[in-house]
């Protein structure tokens, strides 16, 4: 393996202006995933990535040897630690950074069974946590409307912890025409909703509506909304972080899919 300890070296310079700068991963349509967890994910779901970084100390650790060890041909290098640690994703470094080309945007699709629509969330824990709930609860779509967070950064994909290997993630998608092209009922989760979360029928396709951490949902979009939920809250506090209240959402109807398909099994005459 190459090692590397110069801060000119060309490959530490792209890998630092990537971790940092979310207009070079658009120029250079590149990104870095953090963490020996991401990239097992990434391997598994996709393929081997560009590049695979490792620290001095974490090319001698066990866990990271053996996984590599199982995957030859991939391209390696070696950084110092004190290099490793300027590349600034987080405090504690990780020891492994993995270079991955970002997938190509295609055009928006028409969503086929539950989504998720996002209107400027911004957190980008947040983000990738949802993202994360979303990939969980068996979602096979995810919009992002004009002022979310990039969902490429390393930050969204630590948080959502590979989920972006399990989804179609459109990114500057006109929310508003996902919906009118979506067959099924569109919920907006919202403190001023008229309905309960667990008065809805979710049997059908879903399409979820989660808004900014803030401001919450845009009018408009709040406006072409079937549906306007609130998720009942006995305790003293007055809202749910957006990430906490996608969970409930969505594995809401998870819950309600499964009871029916565990009840249709019941119903079902003996073979």
């Amino acid at each position: 393996m190459k090692k590397i300890t110069s801060p000119d070296n060309p490959t530490f310079r792209q890998l630092r202006a990537l971790s940092g700068s979310s207009r070079e991963r658009r120029s250079r349509n590149r990104t870095v995933l953090d963490g020996l967890h991401l990239l097992q994910a990434y391997v598994a779901r996709v393929g081997p990535p560009e590049l695979v970084a490792l620290s001095e100390s974490a090319a001698n650790s066990g866990e990271i040897a053996g996984f590599l060890a199982s995957q030859p041909g991939m391209r390696l290098v070696v950084l110092s630690d004190a290099l490793f640690g300027k590349v600034g994703l987080v405090s504690t470094p990780t020891g492994v950074l993995s270079l991955i080309e970002i997938p190509a945007v295609r055009p928006v699709r028409k969503p086929e069974g539950s989504c998720v629509l996002l209107d400027a969330v911004q957190d980008a824990g947040n983000l990738g946590s949802i993202l994360r709930t979303a990939a969980a609860a068996g979602v096979a779509d995810a919009y992002l409307g004009r002022g979310c967070a990039q969902a490429w950064s390393p930050k969204v994909l630590r948080a959502a912890m590979g989920a972006h290997f399990d989804l179609a993630i459109q990114e500057h998608a006109d929310l508003g025409a996902v919906l009118r092209e979506f067959v099924g009922v569109s919920i907006s989760a919202s403190l001023r909703g008229s309905r309960d979360l667990y008065e809805l029928d979710l049997a059908g396709p879903v399409a979820w509506l989660f808004g900014n951490e803030g401001a919450g949902l845009s009018p408009e979009l709040e406006g072409l909304a079937n549906r306007a939920v609130r998720i009942p809250m006995p305790g003293g506090s007055e809202s749910l972080n957006v990430a906490a209240a996608a969970a409930v959402c969505l594995f809401e109807e998870v819950r309600q899919k499964c009871l029916l398909k565990t009840r249709a099994g019941r119903a079902a005459p003996p073979a």
